[in-house]
């Protein structure tokens, strides 16, 4: 932790190259995307996407999970998309999952949760996906097959979200599902096939 708030303290001697875009940064944001992550200390959106401050509106939770926009209790996750829609006009909204997930491992692998019962209740979000899956133990520890299929089925609730369906429809929107392999780097994308696609040379996305 020493490093850490060290680090935070001389942070702003090594932005002085970068002082300018600071200061723009002050009159507002306009990000390229909003990126829904893990929580997960391994996973870091700026890291995979060499992204700026300012190019990405982040929300992260645990096994980034979205909630279904008319759920009963109030939910930042719903406050953030639709600001990140309506407000900051996003026109990319990336879901990313990632390799070696803890919330996807004590889904499928029926783990007892009940010293942390926030986590086994907000994890009921996301668990009617999965439980074809849970008829097959999962071999292998990065859980790629069953995060797949969790990043899918987000991106199918999020899909159901009344303003998402309406930028979608004029153009304005566009939704990406990316796996995150944390022991190599790797990237997989969701392609129109429904299949994830290991990506070895990135290339720049169409504007839509």
């Amino acid at each position: 932790m020493n490093s850490l708030l060290m680090n935070a303290r001389m942070f702003w001697r090594r932005t002085v190259d970068y002082s300018q875009e600071y200061r723009q940064l002050a009159n507002g944001q306009w990000p390229q995307a909003l990126f829904i992550s893990c929580s997960d200390s391994r996973v870091i959106p700026a890291l995979i996407t060499s992204a700026r401050p300012g190019d990405l509106f982040e929300l992260r939770n645990a096994g980034n999970i979205v909630p279904p926009h008319d759920a009963p209790s109030v939910s930042g996750e719903v406050a953030t998309i639709e600001y990140a829609i309506e407000v900051l006009e996003v026109r990319h909204i990336v879901i990313c999952g990632h390799s070696h997930c803890g919330a996807v491992g004590a889904m499928v692998r029926n783990e007892d949760l009940s010293k942390v019962p926030g986590v086994n209740k907000w994890l009921d979000y996301a668990r009617p996906a999965l439980e074809p899956a849970l008829q097959k133990p999962p071999r292998d520890r990065a859980l790629l097959e069953y995060v797949q299929r969790h990043v899918a089925a987000q991106l199918e609730t999020l899909s159901k979200y009344p303003i998402v369906k309406r930028q979608i429809a004029a153009g304005q929107l566009k939704l990406h599902g990316w796996l995150y392999q944390v022991d190599t780097g790797e990237l997989r994308e969701l392609d129109d096939n429904g299949e994830f696609r290991l990506q070895n040379v990135w290339s720049a996305p169409t504007e839509p």
